[in-house]
């Protein structure tokens, strides 16, 4: 017998599991190069405090004791309990997972906040095939980027003149170990611990440790860092792939005529997924102080994560049975709800076998689609100089490269129709999955499956690439309100590419043939399939294929000809060259202080779309371009199965005047004032620019990227009041609104491409990104204190009220978000119980359809028992309410996917020396 424990049941038993928790004290550098030992949970959050109130600016800190004392296997699950940060499980189209990839601040998508690690770029990769060609944005996977690296990270909300553009919203700064902030000669640290995932029913291993010498002097350091985390992933779900309407002429519409312009789902689909990810990689720093004035720091990094995984997807087939001329209405009885047929019943009209092409009727299709090799990776190296020429004027230089990837080496993929079954379904909204049957069929079975397709990206690959250099100067001038001025230039160099080979079929023996088939062996999916989603009668008992089977069989008969199957429509590259230069002022007077400056920045961008050519002429009705015949517009390519194609190139240039202004008011001992006045602007995504170009050469339309969108620029008003009311305790409440100017959306533009038919370049009017408007305005609060007797609390709530231009909404805008953690500590345990929760927001379009994920919070406790000095021992849990992802279309009557993923318990011993 199964018990399903409810979230407080749940955090109650590992509460009484406290005696396997554990409290461990890091390391982590203080600010003006003094060191700071951090023994607890108050410590760490004491320092962080002490860092906001004396910023000038807006900033939020996390310590490494903080993520420490989390169950936080990245630095995104830490950021998400920070004043007006919101977290998503997912990048593109891919569905949330349990592990938290893309931050954003105030209501914004990702792509609006920028990730900088030690304040210098870095290039991302991801491992999911949707991310690596297709839509592609500028957001960084975090799920590259474990905890275990971090000394501290600033969240930056303001701007100021000396902090590198491209953060609309803000900015989030990763700070890494340096060798000469540790305070013993030679420092050991190792944890080793594993993972369990409730769901997939799997432990795997999890490795980390870290070596740092100093010498006597503390004039030369070297810090090393290992880490090795593997974890089993496995997501139950149900999938609609969008919504369709039933065309105003078709026979259905027809017949009945209140039926017209009503939407259904495209599919109700049985989703499973599997993966394995392992996260390895290291951090070697090496810091001289040649010197007292003079410090010289190098830093690499390298992150490889390997993501083989397996999706499996068995789909009652609306838009096959309503779709098409031949579209069959549903039986008498159905239910139309909101605009949407939410109920319906298909009574089985085939009359013939699987083998007859005549009689058959499709109800289902089933898609397996496994990915071996599957994989992402980031990486940097990093080298700064810091030089006190004298006691008026300091130096600084960072120059550096950044590379990420992500690859799908190959899909091994297998399509299959399933025939006279007849089909009904239910949908339930949000409040639970759909019912979907199949009267005559038996989804367990694979008997009967006949091969529709093969298909996918295999490979899909993207390298994202920057080399920067900055130099930076700031001198002590003491005159009037001004304390110091520092300037400074910076130039970069970013590439960003992708290629698509788009597999298809290969016919060297007809895969039709049942004896070609692929071999099952009578696999299901697991018994448990669903059983954490909650309602819902749907097929859950369902046949797959053997991942290593289904290799093979893809292997033979799937076409990955470089020449013949690139998908050109999923390819760009683009290369963006960066200058900027700045002037900013330090500022103090009796009771104040800010900062006033100016940055000028200039974005050169040459964007290469791939531009289809309409390959039929209007005179004659035939081809004129090869393989089909001749072709005569310049530099075609004719070798694409998916047409014949043109690379355009297009360059920009944008000059951008950033000022900003920052000042905090001492009004009380205990009361600060601060307001903040910035312009800001980030780039549009890659995709957006780049996204390949198809075109319509009579009617001179079309649609595809837009190279010509303008920067996405703000300008951002923030003001706050911090009451620190007793010793490491804050009140704090806030105001902000960010006017955005060229934000992206959805429209016409026009631009000058060739025309096949005319023979010259026209101007069309292309369906694209464009660049719009919007505003976002709101409201942050934040409650911070130790209590008696060793327990304590913090809590935040972000009100964020975010419109495009005509009132639709923006993406990744969720209006309410809070946070809640309360803790004990002593000398031998500590707890920490966190709730963190975001209402519904617009999550972008899904194959054409809008997509809102419904508002979801999630669980996570901490505990821990030092053993001794140097050894304790932490048991974490995430997830632990063990919540259901839910997303929708145009409305809540339209459900487009339910996610669960399970929970996560890590036990970690941590040794030191």
């Amino acid at each position: 017998m199964k018990v399903q424990l409810t979230p407080i049941a749940s955090a109650a038993i590992v509460a009484l599991m406290s005696s396997v928790g554990a409290a461990q004290a890091q390391t982590a550098p203080a600010d003006a190069g003094q060191t700071v030992s951090v023994t607890g949970i108050r410590g760490s959050l004491q320092q962080s405090l002490q860092t906001k109130r004396d910023s000038d600016a807006l900033v939020e800190v996390i310590s490494a004791e903080d993520i420490g004392k989390m169950p936080d296997k990245n630095v995104a699950d830490s950021l998400q309990r920070v004043p007006g940060v919101t977290i998503s499980s997912a990048g593109a189209s891919e569905g949330g997972f349990d592990e938290n990839d893309r931050v954003s601040l105030r209501g914004t998508n990702p792509s609006l906040t920028q990730t900088m690690i030690n304040g210098h770029m870095v290039g991302s990769g991801d491992w999911f095939v949707l991310n690596q060609v297709g839509t592609v944005g500028r957001s960084v996977s975090y799920s590259l980027l474990p905890s275990e690296i971090v000394s501290k990270v600033i969240v930056r909300k303001g701007s100021q003149a000396d902090v590198v553009e491209g953060g609309v919203a803000g900015t989030v700064d990763i700070l890494t170990r340096r060798p000469l902030d540790f305070r013993k000669n030679l420092t050991l640290e190792a944890s080793l611990g594993a993972v369990y995932a409730d769901l997939p029913g799997k432990t795997d291993p999890q490795f980390n440790a870290i070596i740092n010498w100093k010498n006597e002097s503390s004039t030369a350091g070297v810090l090393f860092q290992v880490f090795s985390e593997k974890r089993s992933l496995r997501r139950d779900g149900q999938e609609m792939l969008g919504y369709s309407t039933i065309a105003a002429g078709s026979t259905i519409a027809l017949a009945h005529p209140d039926l017209a312009g009503v939407a259904y789902p495209n599919a109700i689909g049985s989703a499973l997924f599997e993966q394995v990810r392992e996260r390895t990689g290291g951090l070697l720093d090496v810091q001289l102080r040649p010197t007292p004035g003079l410090t010289l720091d190098f830093n690499g990094f390298l992150s490889h994560m390997k993501a083989t995984n397996y999706n499996r997807n068995f789909i009652v087939w609306p838009s096959k049975i309503l779709g098409g001329g031949s579209g069959q209405a549903p039986d008498p009885g159905y239910v139309v709800r909101n605009g949407t047929l939410v109920a319906a019943t298909f009574a089985n009209l085939g009359s013939g076998g699987p083998d007859d092409t005549v009689n058959r009727r499709q109800y289902a299709i089933d898609d397996q689609i496994y990915r071996p090799g599957a994989n992402s990776e980031t990486k940097f190296f990093d080298f700064d100089a810091k030089w006190a020429v004298n006691d008026k004027l300091t130096l600084t230089s960072k120059i550096g490269t950044s590379k990420g990837k992500g690859e799908t080496p190959t899909q091994a993929v297998f399509e299959g129709d399933i025939f006279n079954t007849g089909a009904s379904y239910t949908l339930h909204g949000t409040a639970n999955p759909a019912d979907a049957a199949l009267p005559a069929g038996n989804p367990a079975s694979f008997t009967g499956t006949r091969l529709d397709w093969v298909f996918g990206a295999s490979p899909a690959r993207t390298k994202d690439d920057e080399t920067w250099g900055q130099f930076d100067a700031e001198y002590a001038i003491d005159k009037g309100a001004f304390t110091t001025l520092k300037a400074g230039l910076r130039g970069a160099r970013h590439t960003r590419a992708s290629t698509w080979i788009a597999q298809g079929p290969k016919w060297s023996a007809d895969p039709f043939n049942t004896a070609n088939l692929p071999a099952w062996n009578g696999q299901t999916y697991p018994g448990n399939f669903g059983s954490g989603l909650g309602g819902g009668n749907f097929p859950r008992a369902v046949w797959q294929l053997d991942p290593g089977v289904l290799q093979a069989w893809g292997d033979k008969y799937s076409n990955r000809d470089p020449l013949e199957r690139e998908y050109f429509p999923g390819e760009f590259s683009m290369e963006e060259r960066d200058s900027a230069g700045y002037l900013m002022g330090n500022l103090e007077g009796k009771g104040w202080s800010g900062n006033i400056g100016l940055r000028l920045v200039r974005t050169k961008t040459s964007v290469l779309n791939n531009v289809a050519i309409a390959q039929r002429t209007i005179s004659t009705g035939v081809f004129d371009c090869a393989p089909q015949g001749p072709c005569s517009v310049p530099g075609a390519i004719t070798t694409s199965a998916f047409g014949s194609f043109y690379r355009n190139s297009v360059d920009n240039t944008y000059n951008d005047v950033l000022p900003s202004a920052n000042f905090k008011f001492d009004l009380t001992k205990d009361l600060v004032g601060r307001l903040g006045l910035a312009k800001t602007m980030a780039r549009p995504d890659y995709s957006a620019l780049a996204g390949a170009v198809s075109l319509d050469d009579l009617n001179l339309s079309g649609s595809g990227g837009n190279p010509n969108l303008k920067p996405i620029r703000s300008t951002n008003v923030d003001a706050t009041l911090e009451w620190y009311f007793q010793p490491h305790a804050l009140l704090s409440a806030g105001l902000f609104h960010m006017d955005l100017n060229n934000y992206v959306s959805y429209g016409v533009s026009q631009a000058t491409y060739f025309n096949e038919q005319t023979k010259s370049f026209q101007v069309y009017n292309v369906s694209s990104p464009v660049n719009s408007s919007g505003k976002v305005s709101g409201l942050e609060l934040a409650y911070q204190q130790p209590l008696a007797g060793g327990f304590g609390f913090f809590g935040n709530y972000t009100y964020a009220d975010g419109k495009e231009k005509g009132g639709g909404p923006l993406v990744g805008a969720s209006k309410r978000t809070y946070n809640a953690t309360g803790y004990f500590e002593n000398e031998t345990f500590n707890v920490r119980l966190a709730y963190n929760y975001r209402s519904t927001f617009y999550n972008g379009l899904d194959r054409s359809s809008a997509q809102y994920q419904v508002g979801v919070g999630s669980l996570a406790a901490s505990l821990g028992y030092k053993i001794s000095e140097n050894l304790s021992v932490t048991l974490e849990a995430m997830n632990l309410n063990n919540p259901v992802l839910k997303y929708y279309a145009a409305n809540p009557d339209q459900p487009t996917a339910f996610y669960v993923n399970g929970r996560q318990y890590y036990l970690t011993l941590r040794g030191k020396m």
